[in-house]
């Protein structure tokens, strides 16, 4: 014969797994949560160094040919940004067509990487460098 208390302790015992599994979901997802929040902070701080280092790439390149309108560099040079990050930048003369310079700078900081192409063309009789395009590849 069962006694009263033996069936209080089966549903007691029944309804503390049942919470405890509730806490330990909740848990779970708080920890979840947490973590991708901090991950997507780290990663827009990432995405911006990379932006910033490659327009200081592409400004550099910019400086460059005026200072020199026949300045080439195909394969690529380092430029340190504010942020200690750096950009590596090709300045391909006559690119995409004649008369027309392209400047190319692309960063990575932690998988993040950011591409800037601007395309220049400069006057030949003034000197003056005008922007034609600037585009983020990337």
């Amino acid at each position: 014969m069962e006694s009263i208390f033996s069936k209080k302790g089966q549903a007691f015992l029944a309804l503390t797994f049942f919470i405890g599994g509730i806490l330990a979901v909740a848990g779970i997802l708080i920890a979840f949560i947490t973590r991708s929040y901090v991950d997507t902070g780290y990663g827009v701080a990432a995405s911006a160094k990379a932006e910033e280092a490659a327009t200081a790439g592409a400004e550099d390149g910019l400086l460059q040919l005026d200072r020199n309108a026949a300045f080439s560099n195909t394969t690529g040079y380092s430029v340190s940004s504010a942020s200690s990050t750096t950009a590596t930048v090709t300045v391909t003369q006559n690119s995409p067509s004649a008369g027309l310079v392209t400047i190319l700078s692309a960063s990575t900081v932690s998988g993040h990487v950011k591409k800037i192409n601007v395309v220049v063309s400069e006057n030949a009789s003034t000197g003056q460098v005008s922007v034609v395009s600037w585009t983020d590849i990337q």
